[in-house]
């Protein structure tokens, strides 16, 4: 399955290059009878319904020649949202000032729910600033999962 994921990865970034977007996560879900593939994409100003649909029918074009899946598919492209995952190391450094929610797999401190504006990433720690100013720095392996909060102006 990592290996699918990872080829159609590839295939998804060689596509997304091509109209000046970048993919920021792709997943695979369901069962392997009829999996739904979803790749979201991104680029500075914002993703417009014209380049989720781009990006969609030449990826499908691509994945009908290459087929790394030999059964029927759903092919979702779209943008990760205001309230996007945080997953790799390159999302934290791209959020640097952007308020973000942390649950890590273990307590830090006491607590394992974290709300706090990412204030710096340093090599594979994340320092929150909290809301009280103080500090917290989270090695990213302790992280179970993170996302960004949507802030109204």
């Amino acid at each position: 399955m990592e290996d699918i994921k990872g080829k159609i990865t590839a295939l998804a970034e060689s596509v997304a290059g091509e109209y000046g977007v970048v993919v920021v996560d792709m997943e695979i879900a369901g069962n392997m009878r009829r999996p739904t593939l979803r790749i979201f994409i991104e680029k500075s100003g914002g993703v417009t319904l014209e380049d989720c649909e781009r990006v969609s029918r030449a990826m499908s074009a691509v994945l009908d020649v290459e087929d790394p899946i030999k059964s029927p598919y759903v092919l979702e492209v779209s943008s990760p949202g205001l309230d996007r995952p945080l997953k790799r190391l390159k999302d934290f450094e791209a959020s640097v000032g952007k308020l973000a929610r942390i649950i890590t797999r273990e307590s830090i401190d006491k607590q394992n729910f974290f709300v706090g504006r990412i204030t710096e990433v340093r090599d594979t720690t994340i320092i929150l600033t909290m809301k009280n100013n103080t500090k917290m720095t989270i090695p990213v392996e302790q992280i179970a999962k993170a996302r960004l909060e949507i802030e109204l102006p």
